[in-house]
């Protein structure tokens, strides 16, 4: 016999909706402050940009698509949407919040619109409904790491100036994993459920966009691959009976989104193999 459909809450969607919303908007005003508010504008344009930084950027907008569609669907899940609904729709939320970002750029004279961009929208956002369509459970998780590195002070404007701007402007410090997780895929009842396997990509010695700008300064940009270890610690997750079960909770969250720090074996381009104790 069929499980009967969860109701729709109607106020828990309204609500949602309403602080998404207003959210969404602060947050593409800071955007606004960080990213474009010293360009000058144009008229809307298309840009070809899918050379430039080793496609380390277009990584970023799947990830961003993902977590986004993610949050989406888990909020309406809340709010009593079926399961097969939600994920679609939080699909279609992941996709419509980025497309502004998207129209910004089509008016900055530095950019410009970018077809490669929403394509990567596209595939992060509809990775989360796929992946329920073909397994009805996430197996493969995108995840982002970062370090400073010593690119940004060289053109502050263009890679950021300070850490949080650099977190966001500094592609030579970005790296963008798919966390696999191991067991579900082939039923290793011995192999640890906290243990995933991560597939990494970053990209190095750029200052510029493009390969040429980077040589004509003297820098030969390179791509880099990872293979790490990576930690799935969803089931440590406790009930949320007490602040410290709350903060537990938290950290777990937040590790769903970001690589800790582990084992990783590199190649990077030109250089060969290099194996990191602990790689972030």
């Amino acid at each position: 016999m069929e499980e009967p459909e969860r109701s729709l809450d109607k106020k828990k969607l309204k609500r949602f909706l309403i602080i998404s919303g207003a959210s969404y908007s602060l947050a593409q005003v800071g955007l606004y402050a960080l990213w474009y508010k010293d360009q000058q504008s144009q008229s809307f344009q298309v840009f070809d940009d899918s050379q430039q930084w080793k496609q380390v950027d277009k990584a970023g907008h799947l990830y961003s698509a993902y977590h986004i569609s993610q949050f989406g669907a888990n909020a309406f899940l809340r709010a009593g949407l079926t399961d097969k609904k939600t994920y679609w729709y939080g699909a279609l939320m992941g996709e419509v919040l980025l497309l502004p970002v998207e129209v910004f750029d089509g008016y900055s004279q530095a950019y410009g619109f970018s077809w490669s961009d929403l394509a990567a929208n596209t595939a992060g956002a509809l990775l989360l409904p796929i992946q329920y369509e073909l397994w009805e459970e996430i197996r493969i998780q995108p995840k982002f790491s970062f370090h400073r590195t010593d690119f940004a002070p060289l053109r502050p404007n263009t890679l950021g100036n300070g850490l949080s701007e650099e977190l966001l402007k500094d592609y030579n410090g970005q790296t963008y994993w798919f966390s696999v997780d191991i067991d579900k895929f082939f039923g290793t009842k011995n192999f640890p459920h906290w243990l995933n396997l991560a597939i990494g990509y970053g990209a190095e010695n750029m200052v510029y966009s493009r390969s040429y700008e980077n040589e004509a300064y003297g820098l030969k940009a390179y791509r880099q691959y990872y293979l790490a270890a990576d930690f799935d610690l969803r089931e440590f997750r406790k009930p949320p009976t007490s602040i410290g079960n709350k903060l537990l909770n938290s950290l777990i969250y937040l590790s769903e989104r970001i690589h800790l720090p582990a084992p990783a074996l590199s190649y990077q381009e030109g250089k060969g193999f290099r194996f990191y104790p602990l790689y972030f």
